[in-house]
């Protein structure tokens, strides 16, 4: 079932959010883990308790307070739910604590057997503060994280700030992660359809979205680095007129911040490429660089193959590969979107090159 890791930073607005988003009516079937039931206001959606960490509420929706381990507490809720001691649901929502590197749960989801049978990462939401999010993006290296690595990204208090600091989040957002759609929320108000099905299985088709899910039209035509236009468009949550053109550090950040250090960018390759020689590629820069690789998301031409591998890793942990059923276009080039800390382009492209012209010449010389 679709799961939906929501991080931010604190005071963020994720309890603001999670509490709109509950009392959709587009959100029955849901089930919701938190750290804590104190941290949202749940009096006004509670029906009943089923037991001391499960609560069902008036939308349909399960709650639960997950306290020790991620994993226990998955487990423990689907067992609940095929024994039917908690309604069925077809989506899951984890909400990380303000401070939380998302990563974890995110290795979680895509290494633990039972769970990846089970729960399949669909997106990551992240929640940034439009009053504070610029000072935030500049001390805290947690709230830039949660930025980088997500799908979507929701500015929340924009009613509070002034337009100019806006855009200058915005800016300073899109060239962070130029992939995430870029949302204005007030007190949490937005269409769940505009938060989730982001990943690779759509379930409205029963299809797989490749095109929808890497994004790689957001990176331009520049797969060296992060697209910088400043002319980008955003999908707001209401429409405004303004001019996105912005000095790079017209909104008097420090030139050290830790977005600095985050690099996005996608690379193709026109040739096919050798799995040997990929995997002897992940491997070595899983084990040296793996907390510089925030994101990977990818679809590869794998030599002698005529089906696309899908690849998703986050740092050193690698999603099971997935061979799709067909190319989504005529394009059959290997397309590789990264998210990285202090790791350029250039040394992943030549590294993955030399790789892979070595297995080819291998493949290729002469048996004497």
């Amino acid at each position: 079932m679709a799961t939906t890791v929501i991080t931010g930073f604190l005071g963020s607005g994720k309890t603001t959010l999670l509490n709109a988003l509950l009392s959709h009516p587009g959100m029955s079937n849901t089930a919701v883990l938190i750290n804590e039931f104190g941290d949202i206001g749940l009096d006004h959606l509670l029906v009943r308790q089923i037991s001391e960490d499960v609560v069902l509420l008036n939308s349909g929706c399960i709650c639960c307070s997950v306290r020790g381990d991620l994993i226990s507490g998955l487990r423990d809720l689907f067992l609940k739910r095929v024994r039917g001691e908690v309604a069925a649901f077809d989506r899951v929502i984890i909400e990380t604590t303000g401070l939380a590197d998302p990563a974890p749960i995110l290795h979680t989801l895509m290494t633990d057997p039972l769970l990846t049978n089970k729960f399949r990462l669909d997106s990551v939401v992240s929640t940034v503060d439009g009053v504070y999010g610029n000072s935030q993006l500049d001390t805290h290296a947690e709230s830039v994280k949660q930025a980088a690595v997500a799908d979507r990204i929701l500015i929340t208090k924009a009613d509070l700030a002034s337009e100019d600091v806006l855009q200058a989040l915005e800016t300073r957002l899109h060239s962070l992660n130029p992939a995430a759609p870029l949302y204005r929320v007030h007190m949490g108000d937005i269409d769940p359809d505009k938060l989730f099905n982001a990943g690779l299985y759509n379930p409205e088709t029963k299809s797989l979205d490749v095109q929808k899910w890497l994004r790689d039209e957001a990176y331009g035509d520049n797969d060296n680095s992060a697209s910088h236009d400043d002319n980008h468009e955003h999908e707001h949550e209401h429409e405004h007129e303004h001019d996105h053109t912005h000095d790079e550090h017209s909104h008097g950040h420090d030139v050290n911040r830790h977005d600095d250090h985050i690099s996005s960018f996608c690379l193709t390759f026109d040739e096919p490429l050798h799995w040997d020689a990929f995997v002897t590629w992940a491997e070595i820069f899983t084990q040296m660089r793996g907390e510089n690789l925030l994101r990977i998301k990818g679809v590869l031409n794998i030599a002698g193959e005529d089906k696309p591998v899908a690849i998703h890793a986050v740092q050193h942990i690698f999603h099971a590969p997935a061979t799709l059923p067909a190319w989504p276009s005529d394009d059959h080039r290997s397309k590789l979107v990264f998210i990285t800390r202090d790791l350029g382009p250039d040394v992943i492209r030549q590294s993955l090159l030399q790789l892979n012209a070595a297995a080819t010449e291998t493949r290729i010389k002469p048996v004497v």
